[in-house]
């Protein structure tokens, strides 16, 4: 009763079909998944790592804005895992060595090749640079 010569008949009632875009689990949030948090109870460790491939009854999943602001319970420690496919963002090294190699790229090249050559070519009673480290820099006096 319920076909007809073309196939099935379609119900006048929508149906409540599940959408198989993975949800953000916090309540209320309905924005899409991308990544998935774990605990680690023994190391008292919150994991948060790329979408996982199956949902799993102990993770939660999180969408981009939820899983930037997570934070851990006092004690606790979060370890973010990146997926390799967004650009990382620079660490403190990165910017530091970047901020050295503009500083020695501005240097005049008479005190590089005073610094470089420990005072070979420095006038008489000018101390000779013969170190930095940041911004401190380490003078010779002209009598040693």
């Amino acid at each position: 009763m319920g076909e007809s010569r073309r196939g099935p008949l379609k119900s006048a009632v929508p149906s409540n079909v599940v959408s198989p875009v993975r949800r953000c689990s916090r309540t209320a949030c309905g924005r899409p998944a991308v990544a998935t948090l774990t605990y680690v109870y023994a190391d008292s460790t919150a994991v948060l790592g790329p979408l996982a491939t199956y949902a799993e009854p102990h993770c939660y999943d999180l969408c981009a804005e939820h899983s930037e602001r997570l934070t851990a319970p006092r004690g606790w420690e979060v370890v973010r895992l990146s997926d390799g496919s967004a650009p990382s963002r620079p660490s403190g090294d990165d910017l530091e060595a970047l901020a050295n190699a503009v500083r020695e790229a501005a240097r005049p090249q008479e005190r590089a090749a005073e610094a470089g050559g420990l005072g070979k070519g420095s006038r008489g009673g000018d101390p000779v640079e013969v170190g930095r480290r940041g911004h401190l820099r380490v003078l010779r006096s002209p009598e040693n």
